[in-house]
């Protein structure tokens, strides 16, 4: 697993992984079989009820928002970036709780717009969500996903829609007292994700294995958050 790691944190290729984890073959053959078993989500999904019982998901408040990189081997889940004069780009769709733990995570091409991404992105929570009984649920979202349909979507699953303007909420901090902003979180989550150099550039063609290590940053990230590792 520490090779694993490696080449998450540093971005580099499997056959320049050292020698000091192996054969950089076998490490990549290891990935393989964790990928096809589920390990990844299942590390990430036991980070979630770890935190939880530790600190408690805040569910009151999630937020939504997407992210490009690029992709410059192309495959599944890339396209046109629209922002980077049409080379090949990948945009995840993150959902966050309010403290910007990673709930789920979705993988599209950079030319898809975020609003295509919301359906899919609810769906693939990989933790229970509460039930409404239990308490308003709020989604937080910018301006990107001021659509009808969007806010229809997100109320047919039960949620609160906040549309702001990026920027608004650092605007609203500043004038008023006590203003909790609320958005941020979810952009400073994508943040986390890209010290991760593996994700800040996909170099996995096959989107199952750029899942799979999304998935493992999202579980470093949660097990951090719940104080159980550095």
């Amino acid at each position: 697993m520490s090779g694993i790691f490696y080449v998450l944190l540093t971005g580099c290729q499997w056959k320049l992984l050292p020698r000091f984890y192996g054969a950089p073959s076998t490490v990549h053959d290891r990935f393989q079989e964790w990928r096809k078993s589920s390990l990844f989500e299942k590390m990430w999904k036991a980070g979630l009820l770890d935190y939880d019982k530790n600190k408690g998901l805040e569910w009151e408040w999630q937020a939504i928002d997407g992210a490009m990189t690029k992709a410059p081997l192309g495959g599944a889940g890339t396209g046109a970036n629209p922002t980077d004069r049409g080379k090949k780009g990948t945009k995840r769709s993150l959902l966050t709780d309010g403290k910007g733990i990673p709930l789920s995570v979705t993988v599209d091409g950079a030319n898809r717009h975020d609003k295509k991404l919301v359906k899919g992105t609810l769906d693939a929570i990989i933790f229970q969500r509460p039930s409404l009984d239990e308490g308003i649920q709020n989604i937080c979202m910018d301006k990107g996903y001021d659509f009808p349909d969007i806010r229809e979507l997100v109320k047919e699953y039960g949620y609160i829609a906040h549309i702001r303007r990026r920027g608004e909420e650092n605007i609203r901090k500043k004038e008023i007292p006590g203003y909790r902003a609320r958005r941020w979180v979810v952009e400073r989550t994508h943040s986390w994700l890209n010290r991760f150099r593996r994700l800040l550039i996909r170099w996995e063609k096959k989107i199952e294995n750029y899942y799979a290590m999304l998935q493992l940053a999202c579980a470093c990230i949660t097990f951090r958050a719940a104080g159980l590792f550095g």
